[in-house]
């Protein structure tokens, strides 16, 4: 109890120093660019037109809505964050629980085994999976209540109030929109890391190069699963001419796909200008 407790507390402790970055990151995810492309260089010193990165672009959300601005959402996600760590740690005491009843379970096992990596990776999957399932609501307001900042809207004031406003327009699917896509690219990251952390058989990049390179290969689940998360839901960033109506979460990949835009708001840095597309100062986006 005293470790699920001070995971919470981490967790938290992360989601507050990285709430600015997130909603950065979701705004460049909708098409949102608030900021016209200025003439820079890249890391090799030639000239090219670049769009505003992280320190730019919340610099310029501070401008509108001051510093407690960078932070919207931030309550909902922490909600998440709290429940989602509680029901992982319960999930996996109990699948712990569950094993160790099996007939054979006393038999020992290496720990480098292949039969354990894949038993460790299933109750990890199952335990991810449970809590996303439980959060996604939470995880569906936070994206709502950023992408406000696009048209001003004042729709999802609160966490109380969202659940009712969501639940009153869209009823209970309402709450899980985005999920399918969010689910495949969380279960696909984790046996993608952990499959290849076991190949190599060097398991201290586990956590680090295996991770990164998994999350670079899984980011249109990601992107795919936050556009789904606000498409049709009212707010001007869900609508054209930012994002078209979307009949499901593979018709979103497939135009995002024939868009080029599958890896949209994956970097914040050194952000280049789309190869083809203006800069429509109007509608803040390219097009």
């Amino acid at each position: 109890m005293a470790d699920t407790a001070s995971q919470v507390l981490l967790g938290s402790g992360l989601a507050v120093l990285s709430q600015p970055l997130m909603y950065v990151k979701v705004l460049v995810q909708v098409g949102y660019e608030p900021l016209p492309p200025t003439l820079g260089r890249n890391i090799f010193g030639r000239q090219v037109y670049q769009l505003p990165g992280l320190f730019a672009y919340a610099k310029h959300i501070v401008k509108v809505d001051g510093r407690a601005g960078l932070f919207k959402g931030l309550t909902p996600r922490l909600c998440s964050g709290a429940i989602g760590t509680i029901v992982h740690s319960k999930v996996l005491q109990v699948s712990h629980v569950v094993c160790a009843e099996l007939p054979g379970a006393s038999k020992k096992e290496p720990v480098s085994s292949l039969e354990q990596v894949l038993k460790e990776t299933s109750r990890e999957m199952v335990a991810r999976s449970a809590a996303t399932l439980i959060t996604h609501p939470f995880h569906v307001i936070t994206l709502r209540c950023m992408v406000q900042f696009i048209g001003r809207e004042t729709k999802y004031s609160g966490t109380l109030s969202a659940f009712a406003t969501i639940y009153r327009e869209e009823g209970i699917l309402g709450f899980f929109a985005g999920l399918i896509p969010r689910l495949l690219g969380d279960i696909l990251s984790l046996w993608l890391c952990n499959m290849l952390a076991y190949l190599i058989n060097t398991y201290a990049l586990e956590n680090g190069v295996w991770a990164f390179f998994a999350s670079m290969l899984t980011y249109p689940f990601v992107l795919v699963s936050n556009l789904m998360a606000i498409n049709n839901c009212g707010l001007a960033g869900g609508l054209l001419p930012y994002a078209p109506t979307y009949s499901s979460w593979l018709d979103c990949w497939s135009q995002l796909h024939k868009e080029g835009n599958m890896s949209r708001g994956n970097s914040l840095f050194f952000r280049k200008v789309p190869t083809g597309k203006r800069y429509v100062w109007e509608e803040r986006r390219f097009r």
